[in-house]
């Protein structure tokens, strides 16, 4: 028979503090965690404000070459988006590229050439976004 493994009292009493401390650093890092906010409109643990130059909506429209969008055509653009910085982003599941352009001083309409063509498919996605002025 192979000999039983028994821990001496000093080796006991090193497990029970090494267990203790690791249930002490657990649970102080779940409780910073209960401090954060969760709800709506929160940016980590501050909330912020993000102002909109545009609040009715923009037409959107890809421009393709042969079967590839090349760019994308914005209209609808509120005067008030004059001088911001307008990207757009198409992705079509696979493959995506992007391209931004500067709105015109009394907004209006502008057209965002891509950074590569992206292959038209059945179901593909545009995302447009104005930051600034």
């Amino acid at each position: 028979m192979s000999p039983a493994c028994t821990l001496s009292s000093a080796g006991k009493h090193r497990i029970l503090i090494g267990a203790a401390v690791a249930v002490a650093i657990f649970s102080a890092v779940g409780g910073m965690a209960v401090g954060l906010a969760t709800g709506s409109k929160t940016l980590g643990a501050a909330t912020a404000s993000v102002p909109r130059c545009d609040t009715n909506g923009l037409g959107v429209i890809q421009n393709l070459s042969g079967t590839n969008v090349v760019s994308v055509a914005i209209s609808g653009i509120a005067s008030a988006c004059g001088g911001g910085s307008l990207s757009a982003t198409v992705n079509n599941g696979t493959a995506f590229s992007r391209g931004s352009a500067t709105v015109p001083a009394g907004g209006g309409s502008l057209s965002v050439t891509l950074g590569s063509a992206v292959a038209l498919k059945n179901s593909d996605q545009v995302d447009v976004a104005i930051s600034g002025p």
